[in-house]
This record gives structure tokens, sequence and C-alpha cells, in this order.
């Protein structure tokens, strides 16, 4: 059935997910948790890749749950054939959390996968894990609904720059959907910022990839938090570092905070910047989650705006939720300046939508303008 003869789905309507994975006992278990909750229907459930691309085919879906490893087609062969079906529908990947897991995740999203949810090693953490039920069930309803508005884009479109002055300038209150973006005016004079500091969820590797490229060899060091656990952490750093060509590796407790340098907050902790009397260093903790996260943005801005002022660089990237909205409104009040990317180029336009409808944004910018307005900041003279 081509996509676009199919009927429209209304709000009010569930969410329709597919499972696909080649144990019938995770896929039951599975349904069953994401049936819990009312919004969400599972309207197809099968063993492997090909399956499920006879299934698309035939009804439509919003949201797939997708494995990685299974017989007759794996997950990642899966997902271009899957976006050639239907290019709105939004894939979860479902890895476990092991290097080779990570690795194949990342994988998953530069090939069109939206987003990933750790894999639990025994049916009994999928059957009574709360933790693993609320991340899947979040992800499900906010990328359905993505997919439902026709909105967000696929992972792995790039998108050709344009100018940054064209779009970087303040401007009058833009309505977007049902929110208004309300930007701030550039401080003047504009300090050059001291550091840079990234937020990014949802879509936030492949953005993170495109916009750090365009950094290389800035004096400024670049601290980014990610939302991920411990190990995608440590294979995300390593990408980056081969990709874009800069020096990036997890954030150590008490190292030095170098210039030139590229941080990533490591799965499980928050990454902060403290002064111990010999220059700002990494702190690493284990305080609460914040926006159910740890790491999180928010913690992370509120602590670099400590140390370091009005000469901060906030970036806040695609992703769900509102994490980094309120170390934005830190950075703006302390005279630093925020960057968010805008929703067309969004995989979710959560976080960077929360800071720009908050009014604390300088700039709302396409992910690949990004990267060269930031280097512009960065690069003024003194």
């Amino acid at each position: 059935m081509d996509p676009s003869t199919r009927p429209a789905a209304t709000a009010a309507d569930p969410i329709r997910v597919m499972i696909v994975d080649d144990s019938a006992v995770i896929r039951g278990l599975v349904t069953r948790s994401l049936e819990g909750d009312p919004s969400i229907r599972v309207v197809a459930s099968v063993g492997d890749g090909k399956m499920a691309i006879n299934a698309l085919q035939r009804q439509p879906v919003d949201v797939i749950v997708l494995d990685i490893e299974m017989p007759v087609m794996d997950g990642l062969t899966a997902i271009p054939e899957l976006l050639a079906v239907d290019p709105s529908v939004k894939i979860i990947m479902s890895s476990t959390l092991t290097a080779r897991g990570a690795e194949v995740s990342l994988k998953a999203m530069q090939l069109g996968a939206a987003d990933y949810v750790p894999k639990p090693t025994s049916t009994r953490e999928i059957s009574g894990g709360d933790e693993f039920k609320r991340a899947l069930t979040e992800k499900v309803r906010v990328l359905g609904s993505v997919a439902r508005a026709g909105g967000g884009r696929r992972a792995s479109t790039p998108l050709a720059p344009r100018t940054p002055a064209a779009t970087a300038a303040p401007r009058a209150p833009t309505p977007t959907g049902d929110r208004i973006v309300r930007l701030r005016a550039m401080p003047t004079p504009t300090a050059r910022p001291d550091v840079i500091a990234i937020g990014s969820s949802t879509g936030g590797p492949q953005a993170l990839f495109q916009v750090v490229a365009q950094l290389r060899g800035l004096a400024q060091p670049i601290l980014i938090t990610q939302h991920m656990p411990a190990t995608f952490t440590t294979i995300l750093a390593e990408h980056i570092q081969r990709q874009c060509e800069v020096i990036c590796a997890e954030g150590k407790d008490g190292e030095p905070v170098v210039g030139g340098r590229v941080y990533i907050a490591p799965g499980d902790n928050h990454m902060l910047v403290v002064n111990r009397g010999a220059g700002p260093q990494i702190s690493l903790t284990k305080d609460p989650p914040e926006n159910f996260c740890r790491p999180a943005v928010d913690p992370m801005l509120r602590s670099i705006v400590a140390n370091y002022g009005r000469k901060v660089l906030a970036v806040v990237l695609t992703g769900m939720g509102q994490d980094g909205m309120r170390g934005c409104g830190v950075v703006a009040e302390a005279g630093g300046l925020v960057v968010a990317q805008d929703e067309a180029s969004s995989v979710v336009w959560g976080m960077p939508g929360a800071v720009a409808t908050a009014g604390h944004a300088n700039a709302v910018l396409p992910v690949g303008e990004i990267g060269s307005h930031v280097r512009q900041l960065a690069s003024r003279v003194a």
C-alpha cells in the first residue's frame, strides 16, 4: 500500500507500533509494556526485518521498535528498506548495553533510525523494569506524534548550509506550530566566548557530527552532554574524534578543562565544571537525575556559567523533553550566547524548541548552519 494513500490518523487515535524481534517472548513482553498506555496500540509483531517490510507495505505504522540481530534480515539491513516504504515512519533501535550495541546503534542512526532504547538483558527486566517501560513508552509517544504531524526529519538526511547571517539576526516573534519563537537580542558588545557547551538527545549523535566537524581548530574547550548510557558515550566520543578530527574523549573527574579539546559527559554521570584553585576542572557526580536524565544538560550549563560568567556559548540540539531550557536561561541571564536548532532540521524539537520559545536563544538555525555560526562567534576578536 502506498503510504500517501493511507487514511490519515487523527490526534485522538492511538500511536500505531510495530515490534520486530526474533523472540516471540520478547515481542509479547514489549507489547504488554507499551499497551499499558492507552495512547499506544501495537498493530504488528513480526520476527525479522523482511517480515517487517512486508507488514509495513500492508498497513500504516507510526513507530517501529526494531531489534538488531535477527535471522533472514537484520535490523541494520532493514532500516533503509523500511524508510523506502514509508519515509515518515520513526524507527527505534533496541540494542544491548555493550560496545557492539553502541557501535551498531550509531550506525543505525546514520542509516535513518530516530533513536534507540537499551535492551534489557532478561525477560524479567522487561516485564518488571519500570525504567525500561517509561523510556520506551515516552520515546514511542513523542516520535509517534512527530510521525503523525509529518514533522522532524530523517536522522540521516543532511541539510544544505545557508548563510548564517540571514537567519541568525534577531527578528520579530515567529510562529512555529502552536509555539512562538522569540529571539533574544545579541549582546552589545558581544564577548568572545571562552567555552562552548552543547546539549542534545534524540537525533543528537548525527547533529553532533555535523556541528563539531565545523568547530575543528577552535581555541575554546567544548563540553557536550548527550543523553546516552555508559558505554554508548565512550563509543560516541571515539566516533566524534574519528569523524570530526578533533581531540575528543569522555570527561574524567579532576582533569583540567583545556582549550581545543572536546569533552563528552560519561553515561550515568552529570559532567560539571568546578574551580578548586588550579583553574577549571571536570567534576563528575552521581547527583539525582534532572529532567529524568543523568547526564543532564541543565547542571552542566549552571556550573559552566558559575565559572565562566558571560563568556559562555551554549548550543541546544535536537532532543525530546526540556533539558537545557533552564540552563540556557542561566546563560542568557549572565549575558552569554545561546543557539538552538530549528524545528525543520530536528528529529524532535523538544529541547531546542523549549529554549527557543522561552526566549533564551539569540539564534535558531538549521543544524547545517550551526557549526559555522558558532565558529564565527567563537573566532571574534576579543
